[in-house]
């Protein structure tokens, strides 16, 4: 349908999801994922741009079709991330965007496993540069 003359990166949207629990902790949530690369990784509920829809719809979509949550309120889009090597599939730049919510019920759904809340202070290892964006969302949350 398109062709164009020079490469283009392929655009994401990540989520991530601060849960408040009635305690006053909070916790991230995570998905385990089902399909390479990283299979079997923890990473950001997220995925790839559709072309009918905003990064923020995007962001939405993926969430609950990964975890079956809705977002609830506002998202904060954190920052953009494109280094250069960041997805083994190929060029690719992603979108995060901050969620805080109740701390709820999730389920991998999709093409995720298994979807977790893990205590901020005690993550397991992230997939892609997932790492890199769980610091600047902490910079924006402390």
């Amino acid at each position: 349908m398109y062709s164009y003359k020079y490469p283009r990166p392929a655009v994401t949207a990540d989520c991530v999801v601060i849960g408040h629990a009635d305690d006053g902790s909070r916790k991230v949530l995570l998905i385990r994922r089902g399909n390479e690369p990283y299979k079997d990784c923890w990473a950001f509920p997220g995925g790839f741009l559709n072309m009918d829809e905003t990064l923020e719809e995007c962001a939405r979509r993926e969430l609950k079709e990964e975890t079956g949550l809705t977002a609830t309120g506002e998202m904060v889009e954190l920052k953009s991330f494109s280094t250069v090597d960041r997805d083994p599939r190929g060029r690719t730049i992603t979108v995060a965007y901050l969620i805080e919510m109740p701390l709820t019920e999730a389920k991998g759904a999709d093409d995720a496993a298994e979807a977790q809340w893990f205590p901020l202070d005690a993550l397991p290892p992230l997939a892609f540069d997932h790492d890199e964006i769980m610091k600047v969302a902490l910079a924006k949350i402390q």
